[in-house]
């Protein structure tokens, strides 16, 4: 018997369910503690090899129970593979330029538009005002957290240019996955993906650190191992929901992992939430509102 997969990014009809939301927005937070576990790590490239590590081994489990991958899903699902070493290659460049609070919203706002433009205006996909008012809330509110220091300077142009081109990065993937993951069964997918994508970072630690790789990773085997555990299940949960065709909304959704990136460390690590932050993530809220109050 064949299944024919079709495309669920290309169907006008896409839309955005209460159950997807939550499981987005449970992605968002999921993403927003494995991002300040990469982050706070001593050694940065060791601690995102080790990301890479369980990628290799969680894609492997289930590339072994996903089922065989369509032939036309192989070009998607290898595309994404590199565009995701790229991003992380990119996100770790922004980290080690630029200050997290800064680099994260600005890597993550650029996005939703990205993925709005995208899927309007190449894929076809109408977006209702209301979900369009939406991505644009979220995107204007993340970025107006990278601004809520001040204007940037000369000398942080390398990092904004990192964080930025890191942006770009997830709006390619995030359209690449969108059409591929319509295209063959969901675990197979996912499998392949992080298969293909966990490589790369281990073997450049391996040539970076050589001898001094052991005891790097035992410093950081617990922030490590556990922030790629939670950054595998919180883009699983993000493919699946794009089984919806739903690219521009979902897209946008993601991106409030900010706001519980500036909670977890007004909560956690001491940092001054401000009330110029509260704005921002306001404006945020209000773009999720939108999103999930479209009928």
């Amino acid at each position: 018997m064949t299944v024919l997969f079709v495309p669920a990014a290309l169907s006008p009809n896409s839309s955005v369910t209460p159950t997807i939301v939550a499981a987005v927005l449970g992605a968002a937070l999921l993403h927003a503690i494995w991002n300040s576990l990469a982050h706070g790590v001593s050694d940065r490239l060791v601690g995102f090899a080790l990301i890479g590590a369980v990628d290799l081994v969680g894609g492997a489990v289930l590339v072994s129970i996903g089922g065989p991958m369509p032939a036309p899903a192989w070009p998607y699902v290898v595309a994404s593979a590199l565009l995701h070493v790229l991003y992380n290659l990119l996100l770790l460049a922004s980290y080690q330029l630029g200050e997290f609070s800064q680099m994260y919203p600005l890597a993550r706002g650029t996005a939703p538009l990205v993925v709005a433009l995208v899927s309007v205006l190449l894929l076809g996909r109408s977006l209702p005002i209301t979900e369009l008012l939406g991505v644009l809330a979220v995107s204007a509110g993340l970025l107006g957290l990278v601004l809520v220091g001040g204007w940037p300077g000369r000398a942080q142009l390398p990092a904004l240019g990192a964080a930025t081109l890191t942006g770009l990065t997830i709006a390619a993937y995030t359209v690449v996955d969108g059409i591929g993951v319509g295209l063959a069964p969901l675990p197979a997918y996912i499998g392949w993906l992080f298969l293909l994508q966990g490589a790369p970072l281990p073997l450049l630690a391996v040539l970076r650190r050589g001898r001094e790789l052991p005891a790097a990773v035992r410093r950081c085997a617990l922030p490590g191992l556990a922030g790629g555990i939670i950054s595998l299940a919180a883009y699983s949960i993000v493919l699946w929901a794009q089984t919806s065709g739903a690219l521009a909304p979902i897209a946008a959704l993601r991106e409030t992992s900010i706001i519980f990136g500036a909670l977890i460390g007004a909560v956690f690590l001491g940092e001054r939430l401000g009330h110029r932050r509260a704005i921002a993530a306001a404006v945020v809220l209000a773009g999720v509102l939108l999103i999930s109050l479209t009928p």
